[in-house]
């Protein structure tokens, strides 16, 4: 089994930068065989939505609405999945959730609460 803990959550103004990191632990072999991670988002009353994820071969993707501000990166020695959020919007205010797809299954983190009012 994979655990996946995030953090770097909080509270921050619009124009404001803030850094997710998610770190998965658990049986190595499972971790080993990760092939993408990612980083999803929920917003009050709205589906979850893929905000941006990055294979193993550091291949990466990025939903429209965070393209040049988001940048997602990986540690594969640290199994450690990170989001650089910058120029953040008040609609980038949701719950944020990190994934791990090793396909036929995947893992989620627990979310980390991501506010962007003045």
């Amino acid at each position: 089994q994979v655990q996946l803990v995030e953090s770097g959550g909080g509270l921050v103004q619009p124009g404001g930068s803030l850094r997710l990191s998610c770190a998965a632990s658990g049986n190595i072999f499972v971790i080993n065989s990760i092939n993408a991670m990612g980083w999803y988002r929920q917003a009050p009353g709205k589906e979850r939505e893929l905000v941006a994820a990055i294979t193993r071969g550091i291949r990466t993707n990025y939903s429209d609405s965070v393209k040049g501000r988001f940048t997602i990166s990986r540690d594969n020695a640290k199994n450690t999945v990170y989001l650089q959020m910058n120029s953040l919007k008040p609609e980038d205010t949701a719950v944020y959730y990190c994934h791990a797809d090793r396909s036929p299954y995947d893992y989620w983190g627990q979310g980390t609460q991501v506010t962007v009012s003045s």
